[in-house]
């Protein structure tokens, strides 16, 4: 589960993380302590899930009884309404993590909506126009938003930079304009999403890729996939270690969301799949993929091909 994985830093991120988002309140802060006291060395977290105050109060729980930080991998992500502020969102996310500086600090999304939402009276995270839209801001690019990411590196508050949910054409359009190549794309990625082009762009570019719901999103669907049970039967294990095994014979860092304390440590049981198991969970896509990735909180494509 804390397989150092290579990032073109010339740090690791370990292969396995716990993931925070939608854990409710009053459940992250014992998660988190919980996985960190049964040896996860992974947090993953972000303004947006607006539970980083949890987050900073299970770490400090970890840290008070002997782990150590500088042996915990920590992301989080900068929040879209704050893509012109950008050290302005980090701040927030340090206060209320109660730490100096992140491991990784990611774009969430490569689309700005309206800074000044909060002070308008509309919802500061995802503000709307009259109509229902987002309210995109459309004068601002992510190659801005970059551009003072990497002016981060060198605060001293975080020791990576990178960008979650980029599809080839936006990293292809970030990159010439990058004097730092990001560190990791984080991207919904299991059988039925496998985004193979972006993968193998990724690698192409050095760049490190974290998958992000692993068990097929919101209530798990891909535990009763028949292709994922014979895998899981044959090595006798559960469905969920076979789709986290998946991303790390992949060469891809995986986080697991869980509050279940029994869950999150059956979560770490990481086995090495052989070929044929492989080939048995990439196939699946063929049949049941999906063609196209839409984030539903702004109904709008990103860019990903038609194709995976």
């Amino acid at each position: 589960m804390n397989t150092p994985l290579p990032l073109n830093t010339g740090a690791s991120i370990p292969a396995l993380g716990l993931g925070t988002w939608q854990s409710q309140p009053g459940e992250v802060q014992k998660a988190v302590a919980h996985a960190l006291s049964v040896g996860y060395k992974h947090i993953d977290c972000a303004y947006v899930y607006g539970n980083e105050d949890e987050v900073g109060e299970g770490l400090k729980k970890a840290f008070d009884s002997g782990v150590k930080r500088e042996d915990i991998f920590i992301t989080t992500k900068l929040w879209c309404t704050y893509h012109s502020r950008v050290e302005e969102n980090l701040d927030l996310s340090l206060k209320s993590l109660g730490l100096d500086y992140v491991d990784l600090y990611l774009i969430h999304w490569g689309v700005a909506m309206n800074p000044k939402a909060d002070r308008s009276g509309n919802d500061p995270k995802f503000p709307k126009l009259p109509d229902g839209s987002r309210d995109i801001d459309h004068s601002w690019s992510f190659i801005d938003t970059w551009k003072q990411m990497e002016k981060l590196l060198q605060t001293g508050k975080v020791k990576a930079i990178g960008v979650a949910n980029f599809s080839v054409p936006y990293l292809e359009k970030l990159l010439p304009e990058a004097t730092v190549v990001p560190a990791v794309n984080q991207i919904e990625n299991h059988p039925y999403l496998p985004q193979q082009e972006i993968v193998d762009f990724c690698k192409t570019k050095g760049i490190h890729v974290t998958a992000y719901s692993p068990f097929g999103s919101t209530g798990s669907p891909m535990f009763s996939e028949e292709g994922v049970s014979e895998v899981a039967k044959k090595h006798k294990v559960s469905p969920g270690t076979v789709l986290l095994s998946y991303h790390v014979a992949r060469g891809s860092s995986v986080l697991a969301k869980s509050v279940t304390p029994s869950r999150i440590e059956e979560n770490r049981a990481i086995i090495k799949l052989d070929d044929s198991d492989m080939e048995a969970l990439e196939s699946i896509h063929k049949k049941k993929g999906l063609t196209r990735f839409i984030y539903p909180a702004f109904g709008v494509n990103f860019g990903f091909p038609d194709k995976q």
